[in-house]
């Protein structure tokens, strides 16, 4: 079956720890679907997608531990072995930005799975935070996906882009609300994120939240939109 790291929505980042509870939306996926909001189905707002396997991220469960040797400087990143990587970019520089088959940098896959420490060790190298993958992926929509605030943060200092696209039209904002990650949106709100963009299929970050019943998300939003058509003080 052909396997794609495409916006880790479903299972594997949710397990990896993101900053919300995710109640029940585990099964949640990339692709947002076009419905009218009325009838929209919480399990039906994505559809599923093919999500990273232990085996492409090295945690592949053997009779004897996985030998950190064989694992690529992605795999490393994935799984937060900071030294490895750190190893590895001391013998081989060109590996900090070097792109898989999927276009993912180490630095991609570190956001993507909430590992701060490598994320601070790559862009301390010099890693670019504004490479975008072959869907145009980007570490700062994965570390939204994913919940990971921290990992946000650093990247807006780095000059990131807060509204960058993926291929069908999903900010980190969306992503973010998608998540139910309340301080993500926030952060992202508090950088310049546009709420009124929406995605392919017609979501904006407002229609999401209230689709999927985030109340605090909903509260977050009403609020930003109030801040920004307050009547400026006389």
């Amino acid at each position: 079956m052909h396997l794609t790291y495409s916006l880790f929505l479903a299972a594997v980042i949710m397990d990896a720890g993101g900053e919300e509870d995710q109640h029940s939306h585990t099964s949640s996926t990339k692709t947002f679907e076009h419905r009218e909001i009325a009838d929209v189905d919480e399990e039906g707002l994505f559809n599923h997608s093919d999500t990273l396997t232990n085996r492409q991220r090295g945690n592949e469960v053997n009779a004897r531990p996985a030998n950190l040797d064989s694992l690529s400087i992605h795999q490393l990143a994935a799984q937060g072995e900071v030294l490895q990587v750190a190893v590895r970019l001391s013998k081989d520089v060109s590996l900090l930005s070097k792109q898989d088959e999927r276009g993912f940098t180490p630095l991609m896959w570190a956001s993507a799975f909430g590992e701060k420490t490598v994320v601070d060790l790559l862009l301390e190298k010099g890693a670019d935070p504004k490479i975008v993958a072959r869907d145009r992926e980007s570490a700062l929509t994965l570390a939204s996906s994913g919940g990971y605030v921290d990992i946000i943060e650093v990247l807006l200092r780095r000059g990131v882009d807060v509204n960058v696209y993926d291929w069908n039209g999903g900010t980190p904002l969306l992503y973010a609300v998608r998540g139910n990650h309340v301080k993500c949106v926030e952060a992202l709100l508090a950088k310049g994120a546009d709420i009124t963009t929406e995605s392919d299929s017609g979501y904006s970050a407002m229609a999401l939240a209230v689709a999927l019943g985030y109340k605090k998300i909903q509260k977050v939003l009403e609020d930003h939109i109030l801040r920004l058509y307050k009547p400026a003080c006389r």
